[in-house]
């Protein structure tokens, strides 16, 4: 399969080819189907599980897709030229590393070309104790009513009254209070949900299943929206502790950056996924970053998703206005080019190719 074709441009396409690659390459698929959603073209979505090597490995690499589902354009592409490259599958093989992929985290979202799921939700602030008290994001809660005004485009008042905060407290300030995640507003943007979700609940049991009785666990979780375009900047995957950090440095070099030291484009989130590994299969041995894919510049991403949230918000909204905001969609999240497509295959492939290194 060329690069170009190991691409999609739906979810129902993305996931035929991941599983006919993953069969081609010998893998065991598993599939965890959604139980209440169907896709936008009334397709079944499911969680597709390939595991590429020896069922008796100690230990193995997790690449994951569609944490966010529309990023599941990049992320399953690279994931489908994983599977077809024989070079890479031997190097496993020899050393003796089982390939974990899942792909579409969130298989809804990718579908219907949102970043949350069926319930809103950003599946990356949702790995929440939901029984103890939720952060409060004052931030978020200080510029909420400037995020989703009444019409979309929104009117030069409202846009006016929005640029006018961002300018006062800084572009920094304005992602951090955006992205951070926040528990209080269910129809905002990056709502961690009041629950754990159906993806949360089958990415945890994919992890039991997969990791019980093995060793070692190495973890690359691919997302696109934010930084210089085409770079995979690879973001450590942790908790807050020094000597992890530094090993997962030592791992993938010294360029990992950090959420928790300033050095990550992303803020400092709450919620993340990675959390579900020391909760679900505490014995094992755990080091992980995320690739993040630049496309556009941050300002332009948010503003993609703050019209995709005005859409959810208005299902009455006319077919023009729904094309224009999934193609801002899809150009916040998905750079289609080749260039970018040819950097995310070789970023993907160094990156799983280090974490065969520093068991």
């Amino acid at each position: 399969m060329s690069l170009h074709a190991s691409f999609s441009r739906s979810y129902a396409e993305a996931r035929q080819k991941f599983r006919d690659a993953a069969l081609a390459a010998g893998a065991t698929l598993t599939e965890f189907p959604h139980p209440t959603k169907r896709g936008c073209a009334d397709e079944e979505l499911a969680m597709d599980v390939a595991w590429v090597g020896d069922a008796e490995a100690t230990r193995f690499v997790l690449v994951t897709s569609a944490m966010h589902g529309v990023e599941g354009y990049c992320g399953s592409g690279a994931q489908v030229a994983m599977l077809g490259d024989a070079a890479l599958l031997q190097d496993y093989a020899d050393a003796g590393v089982a390939l974990l992929l899942v792909h579409a985290v969130n298989p809804y979202g990718f579908s219907h070309m949102r970043r949350v799921n069926e319930d809103n939700v950003d599946l990356n602030r949702n790995f929440m104790d939901f029984s103890a008290p939720l952060p409060q994001n004052a931030p978020y809660a200080e510029v909420a009513p400037l995020l989703l005004p009444e019409q979309w485009p929104p009117s030069g008042a409202d846009q006016a009254s929005l640029m006018k905060t961002v300018a006062e407290k800084g572009l920094p300030w304005y992602q951090a209070a955006v992205s951070a995640g926040q528990y209080q507003f269910p129809d905002g943007l990056f709502f961690g949900g009041s629950k754990a979700s159906w993806s949360n609940y089958t990415l945890r049991r994919i992890l039991a299943r997969y990791g019980a009785g093995r060793e070692a666990l190495r973890w690359l979780d691919i997302h696109t929206g934010l930084g210089p375009w085409g770079y995979g900047e690879p973001i450590y995957m942790g908790p807050d502790n020094a000597e992890q950090i530094g090993r997962a440095r030592a791992i993938w070099g010294r360029h990992v950056t950090s959420i928790y030291d300033g050095s990550s484009t992303s803020a400092n989130l709450s919620g993340m996924a990675w959390l579900a590994v020391p909760e679900t299969v505490p014995t094992l041995d755990y080091a992980g970053i995320a690739v993040e894919f630049g496309t556009l510049p941050v300002t332009e991403v948010l503003e993609a998703l703050r019209g995709d949230h005005w859409l959810h918000l208005h299902p009455e909204a006319d077919e023009g206005q729904r094309n224009l905001i999934r193609q801002a969609m899809w150009h916040a999240f998905y750079g289609d080019a080749d260039d970018w497509r040819e950097g995310v295959v070789e970023q993907v492939r160094e990156a799983a190719v280090k974490a065969l290194s520093g068991w």
